[in-house]
């Protein structure tokens, strides 16, 4: 349904993205996750059509919308998506109604034909109380689903949404995520959606690509990105909490981890050796495979108890279902298992 080709797009010398090629099927929930600055948003809108490619094609269902080698692209209004944006750009002198009512307007759709759709979307989003209020009477989370009902009134095979719950308070974003993924599977349309909360992408997308300094680092499902991270960037900005990565180095027989001598063999002289959070453990005491740590933070998620702790600017995360009894700013000892769950090399790249 959706097809990204050797998409590159740049700014005088800054290149915001930098030759990413994506597809996903018909009624996909693709999520492109990542930093900010990192070009989600710039590749977003050249789906959209609000920026041409530098370089490469976009394709929908079939038919290409922008050709950046050819200097083409579809006019945004011909391209049957729809787009959300962050700041959910409502009308302020229509009300709510008369919002969702523009689009179907624009389209030409018959006044009988639109009212029957503007109820059946207000109803869906379960606004039709507001229907006759105008932006300022009504919340933020509320014009929200105005602005998705505007979106999904013309029905658009492609749903595009650019940071929808970033503008809400921490309760009204998850549900709206359940409000967004039940709405996805009623429509039935392919969505982009972009994030930087990787909590938002790993309970609603089918898909994820993960992107960093304008290049998808990973495209995969949710599980595939938790389970096998292709990347040491990845490793660490997916998962909650993320995943530890040590620097090992290795100078003829002997190794150092984290700084540290340990009966460790890395593949390489010089790596990143990756341990799940779940992996590590605690200790008063120092042993063979421990790190000396300042205990910087604790907090509970899911009842078990997730602690951190800093030493010389290496962080390193546990969750333990039984902690113990330890007060912010005291020594611990992390326990490293006797090998990391993978490697990475210096340039991030998985090695094993």
């Amino acid at each position: 349904m959706l097809e990204i080709r050797n998409i590159t797009k740049r700014f005088g010398d800054v290149e915001a993205v930098n030759n990413v090629s994506l597809a996903v099927p018909k009624g996909a929930f693709l999520v492109l996750l990542g930093p900010s600055g990192c070009g989600k948003t710039t590749l977003l809108r050249m789906l959209a059509g609000l920026e041409l490619p530098s370089e490469g094609q976009i394709v929908f269902d079939g038919q290409t919308v922008s050709d950046g080698d050819r200097n083409w692209s579809v006019d945004p209004a011909k391209r049957n998506s729809g787009l959300v944006f962050q700041s959910y750009a409502l009308w302020p002198h229509m009300s709510v109604r008369s919002n969702v009512e523009w689009p179907l307007k624009i389209m030409k759709m018959p006044k009988s034909d639109r009212a029957a759709r503007i109820d059946e979307v207000l109803s869906l989003l379960e606004i039709d109380q507001l229907a006759e209020r105008y932006p300022n009477e009504i919340s933020g989370g509320q014009q929200q689903r105005v602005a998705i009902a505007r979106t999904i009134a013309p029905k658009p095979s492609i749903m595009l949404l650019d940071e929808p719950l970033s503008n809400l308070d921490a309760k009204l974003r998850v549900e709206m995520r359940t409000e967004l993924m039940r709405l996805h599977r009623t429509t039935g349309a392919t969505t982009v959606y972009v994030t930087h909360d990787q909590i938002e992408a790993m309970t609603m997308a089918t898909h994820v690509a993960v992107m960093n300094m304008g290049c998808v680092q990973q495209f995969g499902t949710p599980t595939e990105l938790i389970e096998r991270p292709e990347t040491a960037f990845v490793a660490t900005f997916v998962g909650t909490p993320p995943n530890n990565m040590i620097p090992v180095e290795k100078t003829g027989t002997d190794c150092t981890v984290g700084g540290r001598h340990m009966p460790v063999t890395p593949p390489t002289d010089n790596c990143l050796a990756m341990y799940r959070a779940e992996a590590l453990t605690l200790s008063q005491n120092e042993g063979e495979t421990t790190l000396p740590m300042e205990l910087i933070e604790t907090s509970t998620i899911a009842g078990r108890t997730m602690l951190t702790g800093l030493n010389d600017g290496l962080r390193l995360t546990a969750v333990l279902d039984r902690p113990p009894g330890l007060r912010i700013g005291s020594l611990v000892h992390f326990c490293l298992p006797c090998q990391p769950d993978c490697w990475f090399g210096k340039d991030g790249s998985r090695i094993s």
